[in-house]
């Protein structure tokens, strides 16, 4: 049974995309530092999207050139149609939620939602109004009274969200909008938060540099290094189908091995892997230029098989010992130490059904499906 979220999602996905957020060739140096490097996007009305990337990627400075806080050195930024990149922030329809909230303290909580409305000079009743509406939204409407030191870190994270709605943006930017919180509490509010955000239908770009709040949240993500963006694409894509090396490392785990390409048909491809007993053989050709015979093979643990059984095909295994094991609740890694030398990862889910009978220094084979792996660029 799809939720609300979920059937959103799916209608989002139905409907032709409506561009409305552009940044066109955007760049911000900071002296000598190229903090953000010829950046274009397109993000579509109503959608979240992701800026995901590590510390230095460039994914906050970008976000603050949304915002007004920073000014692009080059480049312009638009928004459903009209070029904002020269207005002030308080002239940009545009809210920012922060990391650490910014509540004030000695407000309550129907007073910090209503702070930025009585900026505006809105009437009194139309602030009650907007407030009260808030409130419900974000079933918040009984701790209207209280101070934030009296709430839950996520429920100062509902206030600060409704203090960011209060005003209707057209564009609502989130800056690490979990990071004060613990863990199994981050969960729960990743989808509480896709829920409200989609409900009021408001278009959102969030920064993260957590993979798994920008898998859960997002429809599509900019995965950002070094100031330029590295693939744009939704959650699926970018996970099964990484366009290069760095991606497949930064999004999850991933088996690296390296090769020569050694026959490449229209159904099929070989290659020739040092590291491996066996040669990798990939199901349909991969269509690469005469001179780039080196080949970068990235396998996912969980399309990894391990048995103590000697496979019986002429491609796609190896043989090693297991290494290391480490429980991880719903289900394990095994780390398998081929000949070679090279540590490969396995995931296995926790059933009896599906559990490998082995243990450590036990001899055992990886092997893999020819679909399973996917070439990267460098």
């Amino acid at each position: 049974m799809v939720g609300a979220a979920g059937a959103m999602k799916q209608a989002m996905a139905k409907a032709k995309p409506d561009e409305f957020v552009k940044i066109d060739r955007v760049s911000k140096r900071f002296d000598d530092a190229l903090a953000v490097d010829d950046v274009s996007l397109s993000i579509n009305r109503g959608e979240i999207f992701a800026l995901l990337g590590g510390s230095g990627s460039g994914k906050s400075t970008l976000l603050r050139i949304l915002a007004g806080f920073e000014r692009p050195t080059e480049g312009r930024v638009f928004l459903d149609g009209q070029d904002i990149t020269d207005l002030p922030p308080y002239e940009r329809p545009i809210n920012m939620m922060f990391q650490s909230y910014a509540l004030f303290p000695h407000m309550s909580v129907e007073q910090n939602i209503a702070f930025g409305l009585k900026q505006d000079k809105l009437s009194r009743s139309e602030v009650k109004e907007r407030v009260d509406e808030m409130l419900k939204l974000v079933h918040m409407t009984q701790y209207a009274r209280r101070k934030p030191h009296q709430l839950s870190g996520g429920q100062r994270q509902r206030v600060a969200l409704a203090r960011s709605l209060a005003k209707r943006p057209k564009v609502l930017l989130l800056d690490e909008p979990m990071g004060a919180l613990d863990k199994k509490l981050r969960s729960q509010m990743q989808l509480e938060l896709v829920e409200i955000i989609e409900r009021v239908g408001v278009t959102c770009i969030m920064v993260t540099h957590d993979q798994e709040e920008a898998m859960t949240m997002a429809q599509r993500i900019a995965i950002m290094h070094l100031g330029w963006i590295a693939q744009v694409g939704t959650p699926v894509d970018i996970y099964e189908s990484p366009a290069s090396r760095h991606v497949a490392e930064f999004i999850g785990s991933v088996n690296i091995f390296e090769g020569e390409l050694t026959a490449d048909m229209e159904a099929h491809a070989i290659i020739q892997c040092p590291n491996l007993d066996r040669p990798i053989y990939i199901g349909h050709g991969i269509s690469t230029r005469a001179q780039d015979k080196n080949i970068v093979f990235a396998l996912r643990p969980e399309k990894v098989w391990v048995s103590t059984d000697k496979p019986e095909q002429d491609y796609n295994w190896s043989h090693g010992t297991v290494h290391d094991i480490a429980y991880l609740g719903g289900h394990s890694v095994y780390y398998i130490k081929l000949d070679s030398g090279q540590i490969v990862q396995a995931f296995f889910a926790n059933s009896e059904r599906r559990m490998p009978r082995m243990t450590w220094e036990d001899a055992v084979y990886i092997s893999w499906e020819d679909d399973s792996g996917v070439i990267l660029n460098s």
